[in-house]
C-alpha cells in the first residue's frame, strides 16, 4: 500500500512509519517540520503540511491507499496562555474530522486514527475534561465517516513509551537522568495512582493490524501493562542500574504532574484488551519493560 502518516516525524507516527515500511509498504510522512537528518525518518518522502491550518488538499491525499493519523493534540501541545477548551475544540474536534472528510473525498480507502484511551476507560471525563471531550468527539466524528468504500477505524492507546532512532524525546531523557540520580534533590517516588502503558512497538503492530483487518467505524482500545506510576518509574531506575525502592506517594510529581493525569492522581486505571480485538490486531504484549530498557540505553548514550 501507499500510506501517508500524519504526524510521521513524532514518536508514535515515526515508529509506525518504520514498521509500515518494514512490512513492504511505500510510506510518506506528513508533518509541519522535517525530521532530524540523523534519523532514518529523514529517508522518507515528506509532505510538509499542517492539518490544523487545513492546508492539505484533495490532490495531496489522492495518491494514497491509506492514512495513519498520529498527530492528535494533548497537553504537550497546548500553547502558553491559550484557552484550553477553545484550543482543543479547534485542533481536535474540528480539524481532525475535517481532515478525514477530505481524505474520504480524495478517494482514500483505508484510515486509522490513533486516539486516546480516556474516553473508553473513563467515560465520565467526557463531560468534565475539555481535553477528553475533544478526543472523544474527534474519534466519534471520524468513525461516523466510515463507508464500505472508506474503511476508517480508531486505535485508542494509553500512556506510550518508546524510541525512534535519531528522535529526541525530552521527557524520556529527563526520566533517564532521574533514574540515574542526576536530578539533585528529587527523591525516588511515583505519584499515587496507576494506568495502562503500551510500547511503540506494540502500538505500531496494532496500527498495521487495524489497517489490514480493522472493521469500518470501530474503536479499538489497545493496551499492555497495568502499572502504578511508582512501578513505571521503578522500571527506569532498574534499567539505569540504580535499583531502589520507588514508593507511591499521594503528592504531585514534577515529572508527571497532575495536569497530565486526566483521571486524577490516586485513581486506579487498569484494564485488559479484548482478547478478540487483540488477536485481530495482532500486537505483542509484555513489551513495556523491554522498551524502557531501550529508552534508557538510548538516552544514556547521548548524555
Amino acid at each position: 500500500m501507499k500510506i501517508l502518516v500524519i504526524g510521521g516525524t513524532g514518536l508514535i507516527g515515526g515508529h509506525a512509519a518504520l514498521k509500515l515500511r518494514a512490512e513492504g509498504n511505500t510510506v510518506t510522512l506528513a508533518a509541519r517540520k522535517a525530521p532530524a537528518s540523523i534519523s532514518p525518518l529523514a529517508e522518507f518522502d515528506l509532505l510538509q503540511r499542517d492539518y490544523i491550518a487545513g492546508d492539505f488538499t484533495k490532490e495531496d491525499l489522492a495518491p494514497f491507499d491509506a492514512i495513519v493519523f498520529a498527530a492528535g493534540n494533548d497537553i504537550r501541545h497546548l500553547p502558553p496562555g491559550t484557552d484550553e477548551a477553545a484550543h482543543w475544540e479547534r485542533a481536535n474536534v474540528e480539524a481532525v474530522p475535517r481532515f478525514f472528510q477530505l481524505a474520504r473525498d480524495a478517494g482514500v480507502r483505508r484510515a486509522v486514527l490513533v486516539g486516546s484511551f480516556y474516553p473508553q476507560v473513563a467515560p465520565a471525563l467526557i463531560e468534565s475534561s475539555p481535553y477528553v471531550r475533544s478526543r472523544h468527539l474527534a474519534d466519534e466524528r471520524v468513525r461516523a465517516l466510515a463507508t464500505p468504500e472508506f474503511r476508517v477505524c480508531s486505535v485508542n492507546a494509553p500512556f506510550v513509551v518508546g524510541t525512534v532512532p535519531g528522535l529526541h524525546i525530552r521527557m524520556f531523557e529527563v526520566y533517564t537522568q532521574y533514574a540515574e540520580g542526576k536530578l539533585t534533590g528529587m527523591p525516588a517516588y511515583g505519584p499515587a495512582g496507576s494506568s495502562n502503558f503500551i510500547s511503540t512497538r506494540s502500538l505500531s503492530e496494532a496500527i498495521w493490524g487495524a489497517l489490514q483487518r480493522g472493521e469500518a467505524g470501530k474503536a479499538y482500545l489497545v493496551g499492555d501493562a497495568n502499572l502504578s506510576f511508582a512501578e513505571y518509574f521503578g522500571l527506569f531506575f532498574r534499567a539505569a542500574g540504580n535499583e531502589q525502592p520507588v514508593p507511591s506517594l499521594d503528592q504531585e510529581h514534577p515529572l508527571l504532574p497532575d495536569m497530565a493525569i486526566y483521571t486524577g492522581r490516586g485513581n486506579l486505571v487498569s484494564y485488559e484488551p479484548d482478547p478478540e480485538e487483540l488477536a485481530l490486531l495482532g500486537y505483542a504484549r509484555n513489551d513495556v519493560e523491554r522498551t524502557v530498557r531501550e529508552v534508557v540505553a538510548q538516552y544514556r548514550v547521548v548524555q
